[in-house]
Formats: C-alpha cells, structure tokens, sequence
C-alpha cells in the first residue's frame, strides 16, 4: 500500500494533541445573562493586535451511550426549538447541581431520562460542542450491563422530558443512520461512531469515569 502524500510544509507529528493555551484578555463582560448560559464579549490580544470575540458562558454538559446486551444503543426522540427539529438522541443533561462529579450527573440523567441504572462505566468521548461561538464542554459516558430502575422509585419527567418516547437501535443501524445523514444530534453522531470503533477494537483503550477533564474550566 503506498504512502499517502503529505502536505507541503506540514511536520510529521508523533502524537496531534490539543492544548490549553490561553491567550491574554484585556477586557470582558458579561452582554446577556440568561436563565442557562450567559453571553461573554472578550478582548483578546492576539499576535496581530486585540480582536473582540462574543461567545456562551455555558455550565457544560454530559451524555450517555447506554449499551444493552444485545450491542443495541438508546435513542431519545426529543424537540430541540433552536433548529425546529425532533431529534434522536443519546440521554443527556446540564452540570447545573453544584458540586455534582460528571459521572455522578451521568447517573443521574439515565436514571431520570431513562429508568436505568448501569453496572459498567467508562469515559467514552469529550468534546467542545460549538468551539467557535461557546465554550461548552461536553463528556460522553458509556453504560453497560443496564438495568431498570425499580418502579418506585422512578423520576417524574415533566415539561419536554414528559413526552420523550425511546427506541433501541442495534449498533450497527445506528452507525448506517449517522452516515446516511439521518441522525444529526452531535451526541448520537459522535456517541455511536465512537462506541462502533470502541467495539471493533474489542472496547481496549477506555478511560476511567474519574479521567481527567481538562478540557472543562471546573475540572482542569
């Protein structure tokens, strides 16, 4: 198999990992403050002068790729209003409770959003949600060996969550849907594209739900 030609100029990296690099603020203030997120207008000294860069102060958020034991992957059918679209979509939730660990929101959101408890966790993917316009970060946890939340003792979902209905969608079906453009959530694009690689690699490589997370302002 030959070689495939390399950009002109470009060094040959042994490892292309992103970094933290902040760069000076002369000046910044907050231009809207809403019920979730607020808007933040920033100074910023660049080499070649200072630029002005409006963005969203978001809390972050996480996901779930709830895996059941015939490799079947839970999609949530929720409205999302910015885009006027029904989405199908991983559970997910804000870090909005104070001091709560992401794998603990995690937890919380299946069992809110789901009715189910997971045996098995591990850190599947993070990721900056839009980093050209918000500094949202976003951790994506895998769930497995699944089981009901008792009857009991299930969450009451209100408001948009009161009319979410779910499906199980094999893995491999899941992948198609992405490349067919039928899924465009960026937690299901991402989430089963990474849980289809993850298994072909016999699920080797997984990080711990305590990895670090340092791409999320609270947790570097």
């Amino acid at each position: 198999m030959s070689t495939p030609p390399r950009a002109a100029g470009a060094p040959v990296a042994p490892q292309v990992r992103d970094e933290l690099a902040p760069l000076p603020v002369s000046a910044s203030e907050t231009v809207f403050t809403g019920r979730i997120w607020d808007v933040v207008r920033d100074t910023v000294e660049l080499d070649g002068g200072p630029v002005v860069r409006e963005y969203q102060r978001h809390p972050g958020a996480v996901g779930i790729l709830a895996l059941d034991d015939e490799e079947r992957v839970l999609l949530l059918h929720q409205y999302r209003h910015p885009v006027r679209h029904l989405l199908w979509e991983p559970p997910a939730g804000l870090l909005d409770v104070e001091g709560e660990h992401p794998h603990a929101a995690a937890v919380r959101e299946l069992a809110e959003e789901a009715d189910l408890r997971a045996g098995t966790w591990h850190v599947l993917m993070d990721w900056f949600n839009s980093p050209g316009g918000s500094d949202e970060a976003f951790r994506l946890f895998l769930a497995r060996d699944l089981t009901p939340v008792p009857e009991a003792e299930r969450h009451v979902r209100e408001h948009e969550e009161a009319s979410m209905t779910a499906v199980w969608v094999p893995l491999d079906e899941a992948r198609d849907a992405v490349l067919e453009g039928r899924l465009a959530n960026p937690t299901a694009v991402a989430g089963v594209l990474a849980a289809w690689s993850a298994r072909a690699a016999g699920w080797s490589g997984l990080r711990p739900v305590d990895a670090p997370w340092l791409r999320h302002r609270a947790y570097r």
